[in-house]
């Protein structure tokens, strides 16, 4: 995920999403810039990028050549950068990581909570989103009437939407309680699960994605944080 080749500050500054190439300069010109614990204040400084740590205006970053994001989302955000009812997950996240271009990778709804990936990689997003890599979304859904066994047994045999003639299937179904439902799905169709649970006569009163491939929202990570993932992170989720 890192490249060996040193860079001169002022780019690495700017490919983070610092700024401007002359913003960033200011900002080391200033003094503002720490480059593993030292001040640079020479912008075309040559920084080798292994295990590099710069901080900026007080505020640590770790360089990213690419950015793999796992965030918890909370209720009432939209997964969007022009919003319609509610604010954006993106005011939820540093500067840096907006300016540079960071994407959901799909979307959750802005009723839904829990695991919302953002990058800026392109085909990371390609890879995460198509279905054809059948990559499993899991749900934690609170249903409005107890859960049955024939409910289940049609989720997993294919349920018919209202806009489209080929069914929907869970790949996964197991009821954890009489109104929770865990869900696994590899589409991501408009209001999919919602729509699912309607179709075989029940209703959503709560949803929450808690895991994406083998990758799992970490217990630790609490709504409206984010945190890097690392290799074994991205492999999980691709199902390496």
């Amino acid at each position: 995920m890192k490249s060996s080749k040193p860079v001169p500050l002022e780019k690495i500054l700017f490919s983070q999403g610092f700024g401007t190439r002359r913003h960033c300069a200011n900002l080391v010109l200033a003094e503002l810039v720490k480059v593993n614990g030292e001040v640079t204040d020479d912008p075309d400084a040559i920084i080798h990028l292994e295990n590099l740590s710069i901080e900026v205006e007080g505020v640590e970053w770790t360089y990213q050549e690419k950015a793999y994001i796992a965030f918890h989302k909370p209720a009432n955000y939209e997964c969007s950068h022009k919003t319609k009812h509610h604010p954006s997950v993106y005011n939820l996240l540093p500067v840096p990581l907006i300016e540079r271009g960071i994407q959901c990778v799909g979307r959750l709804d802005q009723d839904t909570t829990g695991l919302l990936l953002l990058s800026d990689d392109g085909q990371f997003i390609h890879q995460m989103t198509t279905p054809k890599k059948n990559i499993g979304k899991v749900y934690w859904i609170q249903t409005a009437e107890p859960i049955k066994d024939q409910q289940i047994e049609h989720l997993m045999s294919g349920v018919i939407l209202d806009d489209d003639p080929k069914p929907c299937y869970a790949i996964h179904c197991q009821k954890r309680e009489d109104h929770l439902l865990e869900m696994t799905i590899v589409e991501g169709r408009y209001h999919q699960v919602k729509r699912m649970i309607a179709a075989v006569g029940n209703h959503v009163q709560g949803l929450h994605r808690h895991a994406i491939g083998k990758y799992l929202l970490p217990h630790d990570l609490i709504e409206g944080q984010w945190r890097w993932l690392n290799q074994k992170d991205i492999n999980d989720l691709l199902g390496r």
